[in-house]
């Protein structure tokens, strides 16, 4: 697993937002219009940047997954964030999606300790090396990341054949939420 910089940006929006544009979360917050990609698009690049400041942005070591983590306990309002959160609204979202969002969030965040946590936002794989073991290998290296910073893994997934995978690695489902879909919470232990 290699740490990422700003420069991978474009490979990393590239990577998540092929693998996230059908995705039901994703879905429910984004604008579904004729620049639902694009929209797609801009929040990975939200996520990116987002992590850049608060967390870590990993790659396989051939590049081929990714994956981005956050660092709740460290996010900070600046007003770098606060351009990005207003950006996140204009370029991603309709005013109905927005309070769904905001919405969401708020009921995630309810769920979550307000101790130090390992928040795994996404982790994606290149659509042409997926069934390959690249985000298997990925996951295993961010579990023993986040064991050596002694932090508890937390993630979200509204993709019912992500389930078994994670649950192979020791993921457990500690709450579901309902929205349009259902957004299964997992945690791990340490």
């Amino acid at each position: 697993m290699i740490k990422a910089t700003y420069n991978d940006k474009q490979l990393a929006v590239d990577i998540l937002t092929d693998a996230f544009k059908e995705n039901k979360s994703v879905n429910y917050i984004v604008k579904q219009d004729a620049k639902k990609n694009e929209r797609v698009r801009n929040l990975m690049s939200y996520s990116f940047e987002v992590c850049c400041s608060s967390g870590d942005v990993f790659f396989s070591d051939d590049k081929t997954a990714v994956a981005l983590v956050s660092y709740p306990d460290k996010k900070k309002i600046t007003c770098k964030s606060v351009f990005l959160d207003l950006g996140l609204i204009f370029k991603t979202m309709s005013l109905t999606s927005a309070m769904k969002a905001l919405k969401r969030e708020s009921l995630i965040k309810k769920n979550y300790p307000t101790k130090e946590i390992y928040y795994l936002w996404f982790i994606g794989v290149s659509r042409e090396n997926q069934g390959k073991g690249k985000g298997t290998q990925l996951l295993k290296e961010l579990i023993e990341h986040s064991d050596t910073l002694n932090r508890k893994v937390y993630l979200e997934t509204s993709t019912l054949r992500n389930i078994p995978w994670y649950e192979k690695f020791g993921f457990r489902v500690f709450k579901e939420l309902n929205f349009d879909y259902t957004l299964y919470m997992f945690t791990r232990d340490l």
